[in-house]
């Protein structure tokens, strides 16, 4: 199960996993949950009941799709670089949504500081999907996760067409099939912890109905 701020962002968050860990996207089906994420900044009894819910939420979408769950994935912007709240939160969330989960799987994907910073990895893949779109030579190769506003900083940079949030799973998407999420270019902390996380999950199925 896919969970996030928008049905951008859990769109964008399929087509990772997709690269990511292929043998898994290739067993099970990537079905999105719409109800709204607010972890990052619940602490306590009240991070614990909003994982607990979300990840019921999840459990019922499977089984009225007559399926099995296997796990959710949650995705969450941090809004910040990281640092010691990054830390925090991701520490905190991930093992409210672990415990939720028992048996099943979780992953929280906390994009610093945007999910667009983890777009800008991939400059090739956005003149993939528009020709008239190029990320200068000087952004490329950096550490994505430092900007402070990334998809302000992509929106103001390219204007013809002007680049708007629903573009981001359309550029992922393309990028995907031409095997461009296999090799990043640049470094961001957030996105590096979630291929390492949601490697580990197992492409067979447990029993987590």
């Amino acid at each position: 199960m896919l969970a996030g701020e928008s049905a951008n962002d859990r769109r964008m968050l399929a087509a990772f996993i997709k690269a990511a860990h292929p043998g898994l996207a290739a067993t099970v089906t990537l079905t999105e949950i719409t109800d709204p994420v607010r972890l990052r900044k619940k602490t306590g009894p009240d991070l614990a009941t909003a994982a607990g819910t979300l990840v019921s939420k999840a459990r019922g979408k499977a089984r009225l799709k007559s399926g099995e769950f296997v796990g959710i994935a949650v995705h969450e912007d941090m809004d910040s670089c990281p640092g010691p709240a990054y830390d925090s939160a991701r520490k905190a969330v991930s093992a409210a949504l672990a415990k939720a989960a028992g048996t099943s799987s979780s992953v929280y994907a906390l994009a610093a500081a945007e999910s667009e910073a983890w777009l800008l990895l991939f400059p090739k893949a956005f003149t993939l999907y528009r020709s008239s779109w190029k990320i200068p030579t000087a952004w490329q190769g950096k550490d994505t996760g430092r900007r402070q506003n990334p998809k302000e900083d992509i929106e103001g940079l390219l204007t013809g067409p002007c680049f708007r949030e629903s573009d981001g799973p359309k550029i992922i998407s393309a990028a995907l099939e031409q095997g461009l999420l296999d090799n990043p270019e640049g470094t961001n902390r957030s996105y590096q912890e979630f291929v390492a996380d949601i490697s580990s999950w197992k492409a067979t199925p447990t029993s987590g109905r």
